[in-house]
């Protein structure tokens, strides 16, 4: 059916509607943010403020120790996503292009654990990582990451499957052994799906609040999830410090899913095919 001008312009006038929908509460945090006290809790309610308060960032920024808890917010979504590229990748490649004894069991196994939720096994882990003498540091929300996740490894190998074997075969022929194979061949072509395993880490890491609230106890090892959540505790009826350091804490994934978003949908479609 032959698409015309008048449809293209209703259905693009939708798209902006809705994307003003979702939009809107992301926009009404930083205006509300850049208020005074007095322009927060006027009636009628202003939607842009006389003077943005830009010190609203800094008094609440400098309130508590946020750089303390960026730092290792940082610390642990860089080396959870180095681990899962490394450890996804290389046990995908191994579903995909070798013949093993078992190789159909092991790979059901290893979906299977995708529906055990992860509060049926907080209890012990807790133990194993306190019997390690791990409890109260960033180990407990690290090195789980090196061992790989499920569901990155079903992207990974489905993206793999869909590459035909002649490359390898040829990289063979020319001498390559199979982790020159595994690093200069197939690591470049999974570029797409890598970034958006790293996105959708960087996301699941940046935000989670149990995790750390399960394993850390000393404030000076807090994430910004959990020192956020602290945060609103302590200010629970202000809303101007609230808003500056919530706004904070979502800028990174925003930029990180803004840069990404062409990876990530290659990423996705590339599996799927």
């Amino acid at each position: 059916m032959k698409i015309t001008k008048t449809h293209k312009i209703v259905v693009y006038c939708l798209l902006v509607l809705f994307s003003l929908y979702f939009l809107f509460p992301f926009a009404w945090v930083i205006l509300t943010a850049l208020k005074t006290e007095t322009e927060v809790f006027s009636y009628p309610p202003k939607i842009f403020p006389e003077i943005p308060q830009f010190k609203n960032f800094i008094d609440a920024w400098t309130s508590q120790s946020f750089g303390v808890y960026l730092k290792n917010s940082i610390i642990i979504t860089v080396m959870t996503t180095i681990g899962q590229l490394i450890s996804c990748s290389l046990v995908a490649y191994g579903f995909a292009r070798f013949n093993f004894k078992y190789k159909g069991i092991l790979f059901i196994l290893l979906l299977s654990t995708m529906m055990i939720p992860w509060d049926v096994t907080m209890i012990p882990l807790y133990m194993q990582f306190n019997l390690f003498g791990w409890i109260n540091t960033l180990k407990p929300l690290i090195v789980p990451a090196f061992f790989g996740s499920a569901y990155f490894i079903f992207l990974l190998r489905q993206f793999l499957m869909n590459i035909p074997r002649d490359l390898e075969d040829a990289a063979r022929i020319d001498g390559a052994n199979e982790f020159q194979i595994y690093y200069k061949i197939f690591l470049p072509i999974m570029k797409a799906p890598l970034i958006l395993i790293a996105v959708l880490n960087i996301l699941l890491v940046w935000n989670d609040y149990l995790g750390p609230l399960i394993y850390l106890q000393d404030q000076s090892k807090y994430t910004l999830a959990l020192g956020l959540a602290a945060f609103k505790g302590v200010h629970d009826l202000q809303i101007l410090p609230i808003m500056s350091i919530t706004l904070i804490m979502i800028i990174p994934p925003v930029l990180v899913f803004m840069f990404a978003q062409k990876y990530i949908v290659e990423g996705i479609s590339g599996s799927i095919k």
